[in-house]
């Protein structure tokens, strides 16, 4: 059963999965298969449970290394996503549960694994969870990737119009904080690294990004004409040769639970 926090982190990215599995951006295999096996030792028999998977983008780094691996995701439209975008894939499965409620057995995975979606866990729960699917000595990898807060001014003008945008008004990285203190949820060989880079954009790639953000207007809200508007003039003002740059950050955390 979910609490009303929880469905409201389920159904926030409704209407917007199409963006998302086109735009966002996506995770190497070439920047995290290195580190995930000499940090971790991750080899393909392992079998991995991917928490709030999405549309499967974190799942598609471990399918590419041949793990067995378990899709676990709550909203009904980026699992039936993800299913399509994996339709012949025989090793990842997908199922519906949240990070506090896998529906996995007990002691059935090497790898828990979540991608950008820790900030939208209830951690007492989500941790409770991730030891009882675990196995003994199992790891845990929080991994995100995408735009920086700040960096340059196109991120920072982006967060602008978010906070500007949004029904809450709320800083769209406010809970991000939670990948600052994983070291306390897991001690036991932790690993932190981040890595900055950017990446170029034209309008229709910004624009897809940017609508597939959760606190981003629906196409349908009063406010979406404007907000369009807005994001457009932001891109024009600093657009050269029909591209601007983003600065994008990993944040790649690897470590096990404190042993009994």
């Amino acid at each position: 059963m979910f609490d009303n926090a929880c469905m409201k982190s389920v159904t926030r990215f409704d209407g917007k999965v199409a963006d998302y599995a086109q735009f966002r951006e996506r995770y190497s295999p070439e920047v995290l298969l290195p580190r995930l096996r000499e940090w971790c030792g991750l080899h393909p028999s392992w079998t991995i449970a991917d928490i709030g998977a999405g549309t499967g983008m974190l799942s598609d780094i471990f399918l590419a290394n041949h793990n067995r691996t378990f899709a676990v995701e709550p909203n009904a439209e980026m699992r039936e996503m993800c299913r399509h975008l994996h339709s012949d894939s025989s090793l990842l499965h997908i199922a519906d549960g949240t990070a506090e409620n896998t529906g996995l057995e007990p002691s059935s995975v090497e790898m828990v694994s979540a991608g950008r979606a820790m900030h939208w866990f209830n951690l007492d729960r989500a941790t409770a969870e991730f030891q009882r699917i675990l196995k003994p000595g199992g790891w845990v990898a929080i991994i995100a990737f995408g735009r920086t807060q700040t960096g340059n001014e196109v991120n920072e003008g982006i967060e602008d119009l978010l906070r500007q945008f949004s029904k809450d008004h709320a800083d769209t990285h406010a809970g991000y904080k939670v990948y600052r203190e994983l070291h306390h949820y897991f001690p036991v060989d932790f690993r932190h690294e981040e890595i900055l880079d950017s990446m170029q954009m034209d309008w229709n790639s910004l624009h897809g990004i940017v609508m597939s953000i959760s606190h981003s207007p629906a196409k349908t809200d009063p406010v979406y004409p404007q907000f369009e508007r807005d994001l457009y003039s932001l891109f024009s003002r600093f657009e050269s040769n029909g591209t601007i740059e983003l600065q994008t950050r990993y944040w790649i955390n690897v470590g096990r639970f404190s042993r009994a």
